[in-house]
């Protein structure tokens, strides 16, 4: 029988594979968050190290090139992100009904579509990149810089897909910690590489970007290699790889949803900066570095999103809607105490911070903004807990479009304040662009998790 009961597939783990459909959801959630918290936080890191570099060793110039592909990078690993989270919300499914020969058909079918789509997004992105670059009004003087280093990481999207679909699937098995380890492996593997690269061989901002897709690829690889080593239950047959147009087009209908909500926030926010570009360089200096603070400590919803995605999946496949319950009310007051310690720290002591990101000599000049962005954005934290949780737990449940929506009132929440500020050329208002965006979606995605909730008690099958 390819079935098995939850304790069998218990006994049957490695020491890092979990099961979610039985124990106490609040200490579940909770130790599957941690790693992908800090995990999180080191992808912060990740991303700052190849500009902090290339500003230090190549120049100011060179920096800003890279600078100018922020919004582009954001697109394209957002969408990847969402994309590859996606297309494994039904292996979390199989392994919660603990059908583990479903489980890997969805693996394999995972990896076919991640292959396509590896290939299509790569050779449209080299094709019209500079053309996207000359749309967004790239300055020529750092616009070589700019192509030189985007061109190249959109060459190597192939390992940024493997390592993300890789950790996906193991997150979808309860695994958080392994993936973690992976990608400490690249930050650190990134540093090593900029620096030979961009001080040792003098390459630039190509050497970067080499830098940064060689340390993805090798942490993919690693991926790989562990689960052949340790993961018995994903090495795949055969028969697995056998297409099923039923599987793909469930897969598409929920993984293309999730990846375009990245690229509907990626739009919102082009939307707010060029308000804030409006506003002169002290105050893109305070938003940049205000924001920058925020990051680190919002990765928190972040990680508790991932979270209920899987617990909700795997939930979802046992069939205990009841269990899914209880998870989104233990996540959100988890969530909730956090957002209440981490608004008191942001607004009494985090424009503190300004001096990590900001030459002491332009502090004063900037740093009464930064506190100003981060009391508008912190005293929201509590609905930005919410936009996490509820639209990645309803993902997680196989509702792929709903949440989008919601990505679509974020977008207008944002646009409309955005437009707002644009006018009446205010720093405040472009601060409260996010945090109304945040109270509109996740006004919505209650209203959602309500209306499912009732439906699946009225029809258990749904």
């Amino acid at each position: 029988d390819r079935k098995m009961s939850a304790r069998e597939i218990k006994k049957g783990e490695t020491a890092m594979e979990n099961n979610m459909t039985t124990g106490n959801p609040g200490k579940l959630i909770v130790r599957f968050t941690l790693p992908v918290f800090i995990g999180n936080v080191f992808q912060q890191f990740y991303s700052m190290v190849d500009a902090v570099i290339v500003g230090k060793f190549v120049g100011t110039k060179a920096l800003a090139g890279v600078g100018a592909t922020g919004t582009i990078n954001f697109l394209i690993i957002g969408f990847l992100l969402g994309l590859t989270a996606g297309f494994t919300v039904l292996t979390a499914q199989k392994y919660g009904a603990g059908d583990l020969e479903a489980m890997r058909k969805t693996v394999a079918s995972a990896a076919i579509l991640s292959l396509v789509v590896s290939v299509v997004m790569t050779a449209a992105s080299v094709i019209f990149m500079k053309n996207l670059l000359r749309l967004m009004n790239t300055p020529e003087d750092i616009f070589d810089y700019a192509y030189e280093y985007i061109v190249i990481i959109c060459a190597g999207i192939f390992a940024q897909v493997l390592y993300n679909l890789l950790s996906s699937v193991l997150r979808a098995l309860g695994n958080s910690r392994t993936p973690l380890y992976f990608l400490i492996l690249a930050a650190l593997l990134n540093v090593v590489l900029d620096l030979v690269f961009i001080v040792c061989f003098h390459m630039g901002p190509a050497g970067a970007a080499y830098a940064t897709v060689i340390a993805q690829g090798i942490s993919g690889a690693a991926c790989l290699l562990y689960i052949w080593k340790a993961v018995p239950q994903l090495h795949l047959h055969k028969g697995d790889w056998k297409v099923e147009g039923s599987l793909l087009k469930t897969q598409m209908r929920i993984g293309f949803p999730m990846a375009l909500q990245y690229s509907i926030t990626a739009i919102g926010t082009m939307m707010v900066q060029s308000a804030l570009n409006l506003l002169g360089s002290i105050s893109v200096a305070a938003f940049t570095a205000a924001s920058k603070i925020e990051q680190i400590v919002t990765q928190a919803y972040v990680a508790l999103g991932t979270a209920m995605a899987t617990y909700c999946a795997q939930n979802m496949g046992a069939g205990d809607v009841q269990r899914i319950r209880h998870g989104f009310r233990s996540a959100t007051i988890l969530g909730s105490v956090y957002s209440v310690v981490a608004a008191v720290l942001m607004v009494s002591v985090g424009h503190y911070l300004t001096y990590l990101f900001v030459e002491a000599a332009d502090v004063p000049k900037v740093i009464g903004e930064v506190r100003m962005y981060l009391i508008c954005v912190s005293v929201f934290f509590i609905p930005l807990t919410v936009v996490n949780l509820y639209r990645n737990g309803i993902q997680g449940m196989g509702y792929g479009f709903l949440p989008m929506t919601a990505g679509i009132a974020e977008l207008v929440g944002r646009g409309v304040v955005a437009v707002i500020a644009s006018w009446q050329r205010s720093y405040v208002g472009v601060c409260l662009a996010s945090p109304m965006a945040w109270v509109l979606a996740g006004a919505l995605l209650l209203w959602m998790y309500f209306r499912i909730m009732r439906n699946l008690d009225q029809n258990p099958s749904a």
